[in-house]
């Protein structure tokens, strides 16, 4: 099996919160990874280290100065992948962190001018868009059992991009002692592109809780693990897998299938 480049992992706290989960998901499949918690700004040694992906996830916008989206940028058209996870500081959020810095050009999806967030209280199934039921980030997943979620960032997907999941939200009334389910609307979930030679990707839900809601519990068996540093998890295990292959999905030197494979 080939040998994994770092990963670079920015945002999401510090691995004694939420950072944990996918700290934690990384770590149990030996993916190596660099961290940058979500109170600091990147340092110098970190821009000068070619990393086979960097992953946002609620990581502020302001810690990043304009030469350092410029580096990012280079990066990515390079061949490095991009890949943002939702969150009150992902894409446009509460105070409007992404949607007008140099990242709006190498991110997949259009991001809204005003908050995105939005919050659920009623069943949000993650669903495959019928193009993409193969894509390689969903392979070897039980998608006859969506997982739910609470919560999204909304935006558009670029017309060069591809929408691989859905969110597909019902209202449910209970009446009676009946229930009533009425599909009122579909959203884009996970949208995959290129820059340059690079894969992106824009998953518009959280990897930790609350918007990750049931999905972080998706699978038969629980994956436990402990976290350098940090905390540990305990999760479905096809949560984890969805996870592992969406950053090595964004890693070029490897394929997934070989990921797959091999664990």
């Amino acid at each position: 099996m080939a040998t994994l480049k770092k990963v670079a992992y920015l945002g999401d706290g510090s691995v004694t919160g939420a950072a944990a989960y996918l700290a934690g998901v990384l770590t149990h499949f030996d993916i190596p990874y660099d961290r940058v918690d979500s109170d600091r700004a990147p340092s110098e040694n970190f821009w000068k280290t070619d990393y086979a992906a960097y992953l946002f996830s609620d990581y502020p916008a302001e810690y990043l100065r304009a030469e350092d989206f410029q580096t990012l940028l280079q990066k990515v058209h390079a061949g490095a992948g991009l890949v943002m996870l939702g969150g009150w500081e992902s894409f446009h959020g509460r105070l409007g962190e992404y949607h007008q810095t140099p990242l709006a050009e190498a991110l997949p999806v259009k991001m809204l001018a005003e908050d995105d967030r939005r919050n659920v209280s009623q069943p949000l199934l993650v669903v495959p868009t019928a193009k993409h039921e193969n894509h390689p980030i969903l392979q070897g997943l039980p998608w006859n059992t969506p997982p739910g979620i609470g919560g999204f960032n909304a935006f558009l997907p670029k017309e060069t991009s591809e929408t691989v999941l859905e969110g597909v939200r019902f209202q449910v009334d209970y009446r009676q002692n009946q229930f009533t389910f009425q599909m009122k609307e579909r959203i884009p979930l996970l949208v995959t592109g290129k820059y340059g030679n690079g894969r992106t990707a824009a998953l518009a839900t959280d990897v930790a809780p609350h918007w990750v809601g049931g999905w972080v519990d998706w699978g038969k068996n629980r994956i436990v693990q402990d976290v350098p540093g940090g905390d540990f998890i305990d999760v479905g295990e096809d949560y984890a897998r969805f996870f592992r292959n969406l950053v090595l999905w964004g890693n070029p030197i490897l394929m997934i299938n070989e990921i797959i494979i091999n664990h």
